[in-house]
């Protein structure tokens, strides 16, 4: 059981009563990054395992005073376990309050194509929307509505620049002020807390996989998740989730783009990297498509290594518990 100050200080075996599995977890999901998909499958997979899947109406407010963390915190902590918490929040730390640190889980994507999924979804919602003739937004002005990516992008909108595009980042970092600046001190933290506080953040590129691992470490949520996600009535589900009217960028915007988000690529790299070490050392093979090759505009990231990295052999399950009493 993740978070138990037992662990933390190393004093000896943990108490008796702990379940053989995380009884708290939570998903404090990136928005535009496969989330609604995920959630989709928790709702069937809660009423199939029978764990207590706890969701918020709350979608626009990730960032939380010290008094809105702890009632948060407090009504999270107090759900009957085992629980699965979901929100669009940034990430919350528990034993700050004196709580037990629950498991997170979450995932991200290629921060440019988040941000154009979210700059349209914003606009023009997405199929459940269209066949409902609904509009996303409704008090958006017209001219703000049909402003063209381009000229948000190379105008310097507030939209289409910083900090508004700093924003995978702070998901991990947390609700310090500083975890919404972009630069080193907030990347930093935000990789620290990945290593120490989440058991998995997977890249939605990968899906499939992420849900795979997710069953191997986390069997008594998503036991059989990757056959229900193939099931074709969930598929015709979840294409009702794709953003529409999305246009793609010019190359010169995209490169303006990148170099905005210099910050969120090199964390998106390295979760990136975390996740194919971990994916090998479950001896997972990508099963993803061959990607399309990477426009020239993008900047190759040295994290990115096709070369097989040796793993010291370990035993899978040891490693699952050592992860389990971090």
């Amino acid at each position: 059981f993740v978070g138990n100050s037992t662990y933390l200080d190393d004093h000896g075996p943990p108490p008796q009563k702990v379940l053989p599995f995380p009884s708290q977890v939570v998903y404090n999901r990136v928005g535009k990054c496969g989330s609604r998909t995920v959630v989709l499958l928790l709702r069937i997979l809660s009423e199939k395992h029978g764990f207590n899947l706890v969701t918020s109406d709350i979608h626009n407010k990730t960032r939380l005073t010290k008094n809105e963390q702890m009632e948060l915190i407090k009504n999270i902590s107090t759900a009957e376990q085992p629980y699965l918490f979901t929100r669009h929040v940034h990430f919350l730390n528990f034993s700050r309050f004196g709580g037990d640190q629950p498991v997170y889980i979450n995932i991200i994507r290629d921060p440019v194509n988040r941000f154009l999924s979210n700059y349209f979804f914003r606009r023009f919602g997405d199929w459940r929307g269209e066949q409902n003739h609904m509009i996303r937004t409704p008090s958006m002005r017209q001219e703000e509505r049909y402003l063209d990516i381009n000229v948000c992008i190379l105008e310097n909108y507030p939209e289409c620049s910083n900090p508004r595009l700093f924003y995978i980042i702070p998901y991990f970092c947390g609700q310090h002020p500083r975890c919404r600046e972009p630069g080193e001190w907030a990347l930093e933290r935000a990789k620290l807390n990945v290593n120490e506080n989440f058991l998995l953040v997977g890249i939605l590129e990968e899906l499939e996989d992420v849900l795979l691992l997710l069953e191997r470490f986390l069997p008594h949520y998503f036991k059989d998740v990757l056959s229900i996600y193939k099931n074709p009535e969930h598929r015709k589900l979840g294409n009702l989730t794709v953003t529409v009217k999305k246009t793609i960028p010019s190359p010169e915007a995209i490169q303006i783009l990148y170099q905005r988000m210099r910050y969120e690529y090199e964390f998106y790299y390295y979760v990136k990297e975390q996740f194919h070490l971990l994916k090998r050392k479950f001896g997972l093979k990508s099963h993803i498509r061959k990607p399309r090759p990477r426009p020239e505009f993008f900047i190759p990231s040295p994290l990115e290594t096709e070369e097989p990295i040796d793993d010291e052999e370990e035993d899978d399950e040891k490693w699952l518990e050592d992860i389990y009493k971090r």
